[in-house]
């Protein structure tokens, strides 16, 4: 696949101004609008390894949150080049990250993750893997998405084991709903492909009629990744004895 053009690498021109954040959000009076989210922030402490791997590396492939609200943001500016857009929500530690994106220097892997310590993980991950084509950044996933990338401006999405928010009460809080299917098969370029994985059985049946019935998609449930690492995560979830499911859809 070509290289995106500079306009479909950021989500709107110079001087536009985009919405607040998540966690920006105030009412008149100036409390925290309250909102849905499809995740929580966990605890921000690094252990010794991941100081190190933030100090050696995060000034370089860390873009700032502060930064993505900055007039004119662009991503191929973070990653000094034009190349295809590959964006994973949901990095945790950046097992698949390093392995994929080394495995693929040709394009730029773009791996938003929430939990800092995860990122900090990332950063030793990608260094030792030598995927210098990748950024991170925990901004919102689905704020992002909306609000920041370009329509067609992606060549793949990966969602590996997104939060399965197992009880019923919190469903609302998964990530892949008809809206964000909306969003996101429009970020996809035309026969670009969103590839992910789950071990809950039904969010894998959620994520087939979500996304079935999203009309810029065609897919369903296919055989592994072969590329996609086995990664801690999902050996648990094996231990656990849950059937592991990829499931992949690509833009029309």
């Amino acid at each position: 696949m070509d290289p995106q053009p500079p306009t479909a690498r950021a989500g709107r021109p110079a001087g536009a101004v985009r919405p607040a954040r998540p966690h920006h959000k105030l009412t008149e009076d100036g409390r925290r609008v309250r909102e849905v989210l499809t995740y929580s922030r966990r605890g921000s402490r690094f252990d010794a390894r991941q100081e190190a791997a933030w100090a050696a590396h995060a000034e370089a492939w860390v873009v700032p949150d502060e930064a993505v609200d900055a007039d004119g943001f662009s991503l191929a500016d973070w990653f000094g080049r034009e190349a295809p857009l590959v964006v994973e929500i949901g990095s945790g530690t950046g097992e698949a990250t390093a392995a994929l994106a080394a495995a693929r220097p040709d394009v730029d892997v773009l791996a938003l993750e929430v939990w800092r310590p995860g990122v900090a993980e990332g950063l030793g991950r990608v260094a030792a893997a030598g995927a210098t084509n990748v950024r991170f950044c925990s901004v919102d996933a689905v704020w992002f998405l909306e609000h920041v990338v370009a329509e067609g401006a992606l060549a793949e999405l990966w969602t590996f084991f997104p939060d399965p928010w197992p009880k019923k009460r919190h469903h609302k809080r998964r990530l892949v709903n008809p809206a964000f299917a909306a969003v996101a098969a429009r970020r996809l370029a035309p026969g670009a492909t969103w590839r992910l994985a789950t071990d809950w059985a039904d969010y894998a049946e959620q994520v087939r009629e979500v996304l079935d019935a999203e009309p810029l998609l065609t897919g369903g449930e296919v055989p592994r990744w072969e590329p996609r690492p086995l990664t801690k995560f999902e050996r648990k979830g094996l231990a656990a004895e849950r059937r592991i499911v990829d499931l992949a859809y690509r833009r029309a």
